[in-house]
């Protein structure tokens, strides 16, 4: 099988929302593709791409009626929806950057060359590898007409119904919106469910007896650490793995790439090679064999080859990066209980088993810390890495007074992924010991951690959440948005659970851009789909994460601010090429950057492959 397949079974049972819905007027992404399809629902656009004349008198046509079609959406006759109208003026706008000649250069690539070569080929059916550059400009050119069948609810209108009335009619209509997502989101099973505590009560003492241990070592993180699973004999003694798990574990082992899975991490598997509840869980520390195989390839030929975010540009010291004027990163510590596959960070990580190299030197630490002494505009503090949580106890407790003694520093972050892979690090000591740095309101101390799933939220993490809020201490999260979170519902079901226990939701990271995470990435119009659809309908304070693209070098582009981003070209493989605007745009100037999404067509059918109805994300093609 291959990555895509070893995944395809992870599916739900969506009750009744998960059903057929009635096709819309336009083709389904998923059946045979003809060039003709575009003449029968945009006659005008076909007409101009098919005639015989040279690429620049069809861009000039191709504009005359982009500019004929906005000035008539303008029109004191125009008597389009709104909504429909709002969308079709923003498919202009985008065909109108599509077919710029600006943004060819700038990207590196001719949409509408693509689009000639298509028209004049004389295929019955549009080529697999041209079948997402054919369905983006099928989309975009319906909606430029006011045809884009976006699916939604039909809402009663309240203002024929005078006061009380027709607020009733209103609470009732909300009430039909909140049993759908509330339906959605009880799809997925959460850790907290007692079915799936049970099953992992039984999955610790199958570790237990074959690793010779006791409850109390159980409970003892140094004991988890050093019976870290290595190798995939090892983990096949206490769950089935497919025969793609297998493969990319050993590849990985022989390669001598990081790889590694707590005892505690492990019991949150299912017995079961399914990956139906289990595949967020699994895809987290499971390779798939194409990143391997991407990360073995003589492409690479040092680890700074895949240093994705150019964090080498942007630390002027060892162990301090930073992107912002008033916060800064610290990385005393390089390796992690467990490596989280997709990690931009992955390429310096040591591997989890050599973590007495993990510690950088007092020199090394002595020197960063001086550089903050020096920089009094750094008023707060992320300690990071790897994990510091994993370092002895008198040794992050030292670090935390020389950080906290620093005496422009108001504000220090630990960020730390041990709530979720090993809780049981933060003991009743430990959590007690660092609560002392918490000095509202000269000095706030709280932790950044990073649930991906529901399913990862277990009792286990609750009493430790619990435990450092009983300090005072704040707890957020940073989620990263995948093909394993990204279902209908997915995100929102984690951010309510997570508000639950007392964790805030902080930033939602689109997956980044790496070519060997290319099994992870998600495009980014299903992250501003799901901002918009599906967190919008959840309490305000439970959607307090940003949805945000991490820049290489730059930073953080908030994806909700459309003037911060714009969509410029198509591949000929369907991918979405995007420039960014940096977090420094109206402020001082700085360059834009231009990023290559995955396509929308591949998603969908991956979301297909998995058991899910396409026609639920049918509005993903008009968010840009």
């Amino acid at each position: 099988m291959n990555d895509a397949s070893h995944s395809s079974v992870a599916q739900r049972d969506p009750g009744s929302e998960g059903q057929e819905r009635p096709a819309s007027g336009a083709v389904s992404p998923l059946q045979s593709l003809r060039f003709e399809h575009l003449g029968e629902s945009d006659p005008e656009m076909y007409s101009i791409l098919t005639s015989s004349q040279g690429m620049e008198g069809i861009r000039q046509q191709l504009f005359h009626m982009l500019f004929e079609r906005e000035m008539a959406l303008f029109s004191y006759d125009c008597e389009m929806e709104s909504m429909e109208r709002a969308n079709a003026l923003q498919c202009i706008r985008i065909l109108k950057n599509i077919f710029s000649r600006r943004n060819e250069r700038r990207s590196g690539h001719s949409t509408l060359y693509y689009l000639i070569e298509m028209a004049r080929d004389g295929s019955e059916e549009i080529p697999k590898d041209r079948r997402a550059l054919f369905m983006e400009i099928y989309m975009l050119s319906r909606g430029s007409l006011g045809k884009a069948d976006i699916p939604i609810d039909s809402a009663p209108n309240f203002l024929e119904y005078d006061g009380r009335e027709g607020a009733r009619v209103r609470s009732d209509f909300l009430d039909m919106m909140a049993e759908r997502c509330e339906s959605q989101m009880n799809s997925y099973l959460s850790g907290l469910d007692p079915e799936v505590v049970e099953r992992r009560v039984d999955a610790r003492r199958r570790i237990l007896d074959l690793l010779g241990g006791s409850m109390d070592d159980w409970n003892d993180f140094q004991w988890q650490r050093r019976n870290v699973f290595t190798d995939s004999a090892s983990i096949s003694e206490i769950v089935d793995l497919t025969e793609d798990e297998v493969k990319a574990i050993d590849l990985a082992v022989e390669n001598r790439l990081p790889f590694g899975i707590t005892p505690y991490y492990l019991s949150l598997f299912d017995r079961d090679s399914s990956r139906r509840w289990d595949h967020a869980v699994r895809a987290q520390v499971i390779p798939p064999l194409s990143y391997v195989n991407s990360i073995i390839s003589p492409r690479v030929q040092s680890p700074q080859d895949l240093d994705f975010m150019k964090e080498g540009q942007t630390s002027p010291v060892d162990l301090v990066t930073r992107r912002y004027p008033m916060i800064a990163i610290l990385k005393p510590y390089n390796t992690c209980a467990q490596i989280c596959v997709y990690c931009q960070r992955n390429w310096e990580i040591d591997n989890v088993t050599r973590a007495e190299n993990a510690l950088a030197s007092d020199e090394q630490i002595e020197r960063a810390l001086q550089w903050f002494r020096e920089h009094p505009k750094v008023t707060e503090v992320l300690i990071t890495g790897g994990d510091p949580a994993l370092m002895d106890d008198d040794v992050l407790v030292e670090l935390l007074q020389k950080v906290s003694d620093i005496k422009h520093v108001s504000r220090i972050r630990i960020g730390t992924r041990l709530p979720v892979v090993l809780p049981m690090r933060f003991t009743d000591r430990l959590v007690t010991t660092i609560g002392r740095f918490h000095r509202p309101p000269g000095q706030d101390l709280c932790l950044v951690t990073h649930f991906e799933h529901p399913y990862e939220i277990t009792p286990e993490a609750v009493e430790v959440v619990q435990k450092l809020r009983m300090q005072g201490l704040a707890v957020y999260n940073q989620q990263v948005f995948t093909i394993e979170n990204s279902r209908r519902f997915e995100t929102a079901a984690t951010r309510m659970l997570l508000k639950q226990i007392g964790v805030d939701p902080y930033y939602t990271f689109n997956t980044k851009g790496k070519e060997e995470t290319s099994f992870y990435r998600v495009p980014i119009a299903r992250l501003m789909q799901e901002r918009k659809e599906e967190a919008r309908l959840l309490p305000g304070l439970s959607r307090t994460d940003e949805p945000v693209f991490n820049i290489p070098a730059l930073g953080k582009n908030h994806l909700r601010a459309w003037q911060n981003h714009d969509l410029i070209m198509i591949s000929p493989l369907g991918e979405r090429i995007y420039e960014f605007h940096p977090w420094e745009k109206n402020i001082t100037t700085a360059p834009t950057y231009v990023y290559t999404d995955v396509p929308i067509l591949n998603y969908l059918e991956r979301l297909h492959e998995r058991g899910e109805d396409v026609e639920e994300y049918r509005s993903i093609w008009y968010y840009f």
